[in-house]
């Protein structure tokens, strides 16, 4: 003689077991508990779905931790200080600074290049090139660090003694729902000892972007 019997508790936790009898005596054959945990999508996209920039209702990015592979390029508008640290250098002062870019959105990975011109009420120039990677704190908070590098003319301000100039630093912007943004950049510009003269400058923006499509 053999008899079964299951038994389930729950619909978290399973408990099933089996009895089997025979010959008087009864035998525990097997028990066994089962957990069914809830699934959680991950908060990060990968592959094609962060290649094609999936967006929220409003536009917004969604889960995006690096980079903003959804937006199209950018026109960025800027204004502040240049030198607002000058150096003992005679002919290092502040001046009045006014910057555009062009910004190309994310086009190598996470990497979006740009090319800009920025001027000073001193009547110096500079040109240049490079590039930058978003970091999303929320859909809204974006941290976007950047290098670049480029020529650069003195006019009657600050000499930083040297033609070829490298920049960086960051910019912190809100990203609005058509992906324009705002936000206050801060840089540090230098010849990294190419010349002798290589007292560097820090700079203050107030940046404005819209989308160019």
């Amino acid at each position: 003689m053999q008899a079964t019997r299951q038994w389930n508790r729950g619909s978290a936790n399973s408990w099933c077991w089996r009895a089997s009898v025979s010959n008087g005596s009864s035998r525990l054959a097997t028990q066994t508990q089962r957990f069914h945990l809830p699934r959680r999508r991950s908060p990060l996209i990968c592959g094609d779905e962060a290649r094609r920039g999936r967006r929220g209702g409003r536009g917004e990015p969604i889960g995006e931790l690096m980079g903003s592979p959804g937006d199209p390029p950018h026109i960025a508008l800027g204004a502040g200080a240049f030198d607002i640290t000058p150096s003992n250098h005679k002919d290092s002062k502040t001046a009045a600074e006014f910057r555009g870019e062009y910004r190309f959105g994310d086009m190598f990975w996470l990497v979006s290049p740009f090319v800009g011109v920025q001027g000073t009420s001193d009547g110096a120039f500079y040109g240049y090139g490079g590039f930058g990677v978003d970091v999303n704190f929320s859909p809204n908070l974006v941290l976007t660090p950047n290098v670049a590098a480029g020529y650069f003319a003195p006019g009657s301000g600050t000499r930083l003694g040297y033609a070829l100039e490298f920049r960086s630093g960051a910019e912190l912007a809100w990203r609005f729902a058509d992906t324009s943004r705002l936000g206050v950049a801060v840089h540090h510009i230098s010849n990294a000892g190419l010349g002798k003269h290589n007292p560097g400058e820090q700079e203050i923006l107030l940046m404005y972007s819209f989308p160019f499509r």
